[in-house]
């Protein structure tokens, strides 16, 4: 498998959606502008794959753009295979579609919206993968959920208290801190996914 998985992790509120979304836009508006110097300089440049989640919630609920599933169609999709990677979080289902696989083999960046807790068996089904956790301090991060109203204070609560769990030590973990302006952070997770888009292909 010649491609790169970007396995992006952060507690609910710390700003992944938003830096996604940035970096999405920052490296399309990139590609075509050094698709040229790329070929001239013989220079690896990766398609980028920003891959979209599918999550037992409904589709005008807010937060990320994904594709709305119900519980049992979940549950029969992974019973068949559909997923590559696949978690429950916080009474919802998440999955990431099987068809990553394609890409990476066709030596693709893959960025992927994980799940801390489900680390451990995302780094065994793709061992490569760069961990990349995005941190907010306590204070801003309440400020956040409470300011989105999406959840009470229980369930703000309980996401604190998952937040303030600490990762075990994992090999290359690469941590931003998202507690300040959201464009700085942008500005740093676009850089490292620049990188890893020109980086020679896996052996």
């Amino acid at each position: 498998m010649s491609g790169m998985l970007i396995y992006l992790m952060g507690p609910s509120g710390s700003g992944k959606d938003s830096l996604i979304a940035y970096a999405r836009r920052a490296l399309n508006a990139a590609y075509a502008q050094t698709w040229n110097t790329a070929l001239h300089t013989r220079q690896v440049l990766r398609p980028v794959l920003f891959a979209r989640r599918c999550i037992t919630r409904p589709a005008g609920a807010g937060g990320e753009g994904h594709h709305s599933l119900t519980r049992e169609a979940f549950q029969q999709r992974k019973l068949q295979g559909e997923f590559s990677l696949a978690w429950e979080s916080h009474g919802l289902c998440y999955g990431i579609s099987a068809d990553i696989d394609a890409r990476l083999a066709q030596g693709a960046l893959v960025i992927v919206n994980g799940s801390r807790a489900y680390l451990p068996e995302a780094l065994k089904r793709y061992p490569a993968l760069l961990p990349v956790l995005i941190s907010v301090r306590s204070e801003i991060l309440r400020a956040r959920l409470e300011g989105r109203g999406r959840e009470q204070a229980a369930d703000i609560d309980e996401r604190l208290a998952t937040a303030a769990l600490a990762l075990p030590d994992i090999p290359g973990l690469v941590t931003l801190d998202n507690s300040g302006e959201l464009e700085e952070a942008a500005q740093r997770f676009t850089a490292l996914c620049e990188q890893m888009r020109r980086m020679p292909p896996l052996a």
